[in-house]
């Protein structure tokens, strides 16, 4: 069953800001250019490579990703951007596409340096989701790739939609130089379910012993049994 999120923005900004992207249009060129296979000098073989593991693919292609407003350039240590957006009207919007956070708030946490910021993303799109779902907000799945990792949480989008939601930032990357260009995704969300779960421990049973090893010997001997059988 098919479900909606809805993206708001102040109308002054539609059309302004980069639009958030369902992720599986949102794939980096380095996903999209490697190969699905390569040789293995450990096994002297051509093995598959991530390419072809549907699970770390459906991360990264599930969900939504919220973009940078606008371009960041970072040049020894140093942030600075040109963002001309229009005025505000009824409703007033950060106009940067950082801010920061003192490292006391990470005080305790491997985080926490103190001669170092925690950057925030400024998203300018408010986010409502269906009754009964929160959002799961969280660095761009398998993106090793950009020089920060943004935080994950939790908010009740259902009911708490009608605000921004921010993005707190680590920005690891200490030597990075360059241009981190407009559009480039700053946080992923999922949608989820919330539900109440307990956890229940368990033995095998003969029969569930029996599946296990037909099907971890089903694998053994092809590929694309998960793809194939149980990919949903």
């Amino acid at each position: 069953m098919s479900q909606t999120l809805t993206f708001r923005c102040p109308e002054e900004l539609l059309g302004v800001l980069p639009p958030p992207v369902p992720a599986a249009t949102g794939l980096p060129d380095w996903v999209k250019s490697m190969p699905p296979q390569a040789y293995s000098s450990v096994n002297a073989r051509m093995d598959d490579t991530v390419k072809r593991c549907p699970p770390f693919i459906d991360a990264m292609t599930s969900g939504f990703l919220l973009p940078l407003i606008c371009d960041l350039k970072v040049e020894n240590g140093e942030f600075s951007w040109d963002n001309d957006l229009p005025p505000g009207g009824s409703v007033a919007f950060a106009r940067s596409p950082i801010g920061f956070h003192d490292a006391s708030q990470v005080t305790g946490t491997p985080l926490f340096e103190p001669d170092r910021l925690l950057i925030k993303f400024h998203n300018l799109w408010t986010i409502e989701a269906p009754d009964g779902y929160s959002l799961l907000f969280t660095h761009p799945a398998n993106r090793f790739d950009l020089p920060f990792t943004t935080l994950t949480g939790i908010v009740d989008s259902d009911s708490y939609h009608d605000n921004w939601v921010h993005f707190r930032a680590h920005w690891h990357d200490v030597n990075f130089t360059g241009v981190l260009p407009k559009g480039t995704p700053v946080a992923q969300c999922y949608a989820v379910k919330r539900d109440s779960w307990e956890l229940r421990t368990a033995a095998f049973t003969p029969e569930e012993a029996q599946r296990a090893h037909d099907l971890s010997n089903a694998i053994y001997r092809e590929t694309g049994v998960y793809r194939k059988q149980f990919r949903a």
